[in-house]
């Protein structure tokens, strides 16, 4: 069913005029998507808020323009034509203009996997009210931002799936529950920001769920030898074998000390983001399907997600940046830096994700000098793709100029982007937990 119908009183029949339809094309060209995890207490990763970052100004000052173009890149990436939806139990929160609603673009999005965020003044609109129980009658949940409290009109009320709070209002938080007690409606209460792990836990011990940005970090990380736990240790010492080109049958002695990892190297080797055509039984029989360099790229993964202390969100932002960074290069440099690509991108979280110093892991592992460049300094063959990378995860607004210079199209970022968080799903951390 198009909404279509729904059309505002005053707009004509060929939709926005040709100044508006200009501005939206070139939105759509030139914009780069930025995004925020959504966690649990459990520091797991459920959804993410996805906004659209014009590359001029001018294109900015249309806020719908920037809607549609957003909603337009995630139907075509997330949601493709009879594939479906690739984020599977995933929720996308997208901020909305009014003039959003009655765009025909909503059509191509999953309505019980999409959360519209509104203020309340346009919640209590009343010339939106039939097209807001029209979206929520067909599956889309609401977030109301910016409230002091539900709002009082029950109609509106029932409209309402999920609250924006103050991280640091436990008032709000105490009323706002119980007002949907009252009303025996299931609200999600959800923090748009905080500012550390002890505002998270906060958060959590109140089952309020948080968005992340890309400047969230873990604490601040040791810088002792000794720090790296005995998984990681012998992850290293694999991948360092497998440097030297030593003997697989020496590597497989080796990995016998750890049945576990052994277990969750196999299961990710098997695993639909590495699309084998055969079921690979041991390391020989991997080594001899597909040689040295994806088992260490394999390798690198399982040691990002050995450290037992570190937030699951964590462990998928940096299997996402590592996908992300290995895409934009595709096309650019030959397939053979494909493994190195999505190392760079990887390891230059290492330190958050293992709670060493990168010096301290450098110490320990072995890498290519244009590795080491990406990841300390940003520089080097891999360095601009790293770096692109952390822009659009920072959302600094230097996204434009960093994929200028790599002759990479906005449209080719977000392609790149989006698939990385598809393909993140398959390879996160619950795929190698033991």
């Amino acid at each position: 069913m198009r909404f279509d119908f729904f059309r505002r009183h005053g707009d004509d029949a060929a939709g926005a005029d040709g100044a508006d339809a200009l501005r939206a094309q070139d939105a759509g060209a030139n914009g780069h998507v930025a995004y925020a995890m959504l966690l649990d207490a459990q520091r797991r990763v459920i959804g993410y808020r996805l906004a659209w970052r014009p590359a001029n100004a001018q294109a900015g000052a249309h806020a719908g323009a920037g809607v549609k173009a957003l909603m337009d890149t995630v139907a075509l990436h997330l949601n493709p034509e009879g594939a479906g939806w690739q984020l599977g139990s995933m929720l996308l929160f997208v901020d909305v203009t009014v003039d959003a609603l009655f765009q025909s673009e909503l059509q191509s999005l999953p309505p019980q996997s999409v959360v519209l965020c509104m203020s309340e003044e346009d919640l209590r609109d009343a010339d939106l009210r039939s097209i807001l129980l029209f979206l929520r009658e067909q599956g889309f949940g609401f977030m109301l931002c910016g409230a002091a409290g539900l709002p009082g009109d029950p109609e509106v009320r029932a409209i309402v799936t999920h609250f924006e709070v103050d991280a640091r209002d436990a008032d709000v938080v105490v009323r706002v529950r119980q007002e949907a007690q009252q009303c025996q409606m299931p609200i999600e209460l959800v923090a748009p920001r905080v500012a550390n792990w002890k505002d998270f836990d906060a958060c959590a011990a109140r089952r309020v769920n948080v968005f992340i940005d890309g400047a969230f970090r873990n604490p601040p990380v040791k810088d002792a030898d000794d720090a790296l736990q005995p998984e990681s240790l012998l992850i290293v010492k694999l991948m360092q074998m497998i440097q030297r080109n030593e003997d697989v049958r020496a590597i497989e002695a080796a990995l016998k000390h750890d049945a576990a990892l052994t277990y969750r190297l196999l299961r990710y080797i098997n695993s639909p983001s590495v699309g084998m055509a055969v079921e690979i039984h041991s390391l020989r029989h991997a080594v001899a399907m597909l040689g040295y360099s994806p088992l260490y790229r394999w390798l690198s993964l399982l040691l990002a997600t050995s450290n037992k202390a570190s937030s699951p969100f964590m462990m998928k932002k940096a299997i996402l940046r590592g996908r992300f960074v290995e895409l934009m290069g595709q096309g650019m440099l030959p397939p053979s830096e494909s493994d190195n690509l999505f190392v760079a991108g990887m390891f230059s979280l290492l330190d958050q994700l293992l709670g060493v110093s990168m010096e301290g892991v450098l110490r320990k592992v072995q890498l290519t000098e244009s590795v080491q460049q990406a990841i300390l300094s940003r520089s080097g063959l891999y360095g601009p793709f790293v770096a692109l990378a952390e822009s659009c995860e920072l959302d600094d607004g230097q996204a434009s100029r960093l994929s200028e210079a790599l002759f990479l199209s906005a449209a080719q970022v977000n392609a790149a982007q989006l698939s990385a968080l598809v393909w993140s799903q398959d390879a996160g951390p619950a795929a190698t937990a033991p």
